[in-house]
């Protein structure tokens, strides 16, 4: 049985045997959103654009943001989909606070609740996000919400160089100041972006960008984290800083920045989204740019440098040369040896199954087939997802 949402990116959702194919698009309400307890309780085939609509009508806020928002809410769970906010707050797993889940055996559990703290048992709910549908099917969740923050902006720092880039990140975190989003792009790469939408990249100076945006209280807040943000990247030779702080200026950069996937989507094989520890992005990119001479190619690589994960674009001219494989095993392998995984917000799906021991030894990997088993005894649900 292969539960359908469709916006993953690893084929976790992909019959790849005779079966079944359990769409949950019916399952799309949202029963309710509670003001008192800042909850949201909605059924998981529901989209996460249509929660957000109406978390959004209640002066509220759900902080994940993953990029597509046709996604459905269960879909987001069992992937622990991040985005570029998790570097303020977190992933999908920091949200989630109930689960009613139907189990591979028929039985139907429910897990957690409206609730802050729970230490009544072992934690299911916790081994119910990020499983790809291997345990069981998720079709009612509990998100926890904030308040909306008051005032926001956005700012593009520009460098000569992406070391010099990369080295302003901690330090920026180090002040006490944490953006709702710090991405890393080279000009060249947003340029693409600006020319497929018809836009105007603001930033005309410097080969390395940082986007960074601020959340406050109010305007003297967001201005006072603004400062301090430029204040760093001074230090650290930034060549020049643009502030947007009106809310179409802001909408502009955010939407070149968001349709950078589709602008390079018909060039590209795979999307890749490791993560490396944060001080190490710019090693990274280093090494992707040697295995790019390797193969006499190039990967163009952009990501969240606040929580250090990168998205190498593998470009499709290697699938027709038949070395996709050994380019994508070569950066793996990178990646762990820098003390980081092969996937940070994707998910191994059916795709990346054969690169897991890169990262995991025998004894974990054993234990995870024993969860499995446990959960779903008879192997009916989403075979061949997630683990070897």
């Amino acid at each position: 049985m292969f539960p359908r949402g469709g916006t993953g990116c690893v084929g976790g959702a992909v019959p790849t045997i005779p079966g079944i194919v359990l769409s949950m698009e019916r399952l799309d309400r949202i029963i309710e959103v509670d003001k008192e307890n800042l909850m949201v309780v909605a059924e998981a085939g529901a989209t996460l654009e249509k929660m957000l609509k109406e978390v959004e009508e209640a002066d509220l806020l759900f902080p994940p943001h993953p990029g597509d928002e046709g996604a459905q809410l269960g879909g987001l769970v069992v992937c622990n989909a991040g985005g570029t906010r998790a570097v303020k707050y977190g992933v999908v797993r920091n949200y989630v606070k109930g689960l009613e889940v139907v189990m591979p055996t028929g039985e139907i559990v429910t897990m957690g609740g409206k609730l802050l703290k729970n230490n009544t048992g072992l934690d299911l709910m916790h081994l119910m996000i990020d499983s790809e549908g291997i345990l069981g099917i998720v079709t009612k969740v509990i998100f926890r919400l904030y308040p909306c923050f008051a005032a926001s902006a956005t700012l593009i720092v520009s460098f000569d160089d992406r070391h010099s880039a990369i080295k302003a990140v901690p330090k920026i975190l180090q002040t006490g100041v944490i953006p709702l989003a710090l991405e890393y792009v080279e000009r060249d790469v947003i340029q693409i972006s600006a020319d497929h939408l018809g836009k105007r990249w603001p930033a005309e100076k410097g080969m390395a960008h940082l986007i960074v945006i601020v959340t406050g209280s109010n305007e003297d807040d967001v201005y006072s984290q603004a400062a301090t943000v430029i204040k760093v990247c001074e230090g650290l030779n930034a060549v020049d800083t643009l502030m947007a702080d009106t809310r179409e200026e802001q909408a502009n950069i955010l939407k070149i920045r968001s349709e950078l996937y589709p602008a390079l989507k018909p060039q590209v094989a795979d999307v890749l989204d490791m993560a490396v520890p944060p001080a190490e992005i710019a090693n990274f990119l280093d090494v992707l740019d040697d295995i790019s001479q390797k193969y006499q190619t190039r990967i163009i690589t952009y990501g969240h440098a606040g929580d250090g994960n990168i998205h190498p674009h593998i470009p499709l001219e290697l699938y027709e040369r038949g070395v996709l494989n050994d380019v994508k095993h070569d950066i793996y392998v990178e990646a762990a040896r820098m003390g980081g995984t092969i996937t940070a917000e994707h998910g191994v799906g059916k795709i990346r199954k054969a690169e897991l021991p890169l990262c995991l030894d025998d004894k974990s990997l054993e234990l995870m087939q024993g969860i499995r088993k446990l959960f779903d005894p008879n192997d009916i649900l989403n075979p061949g997802t997630a683990l070897p």
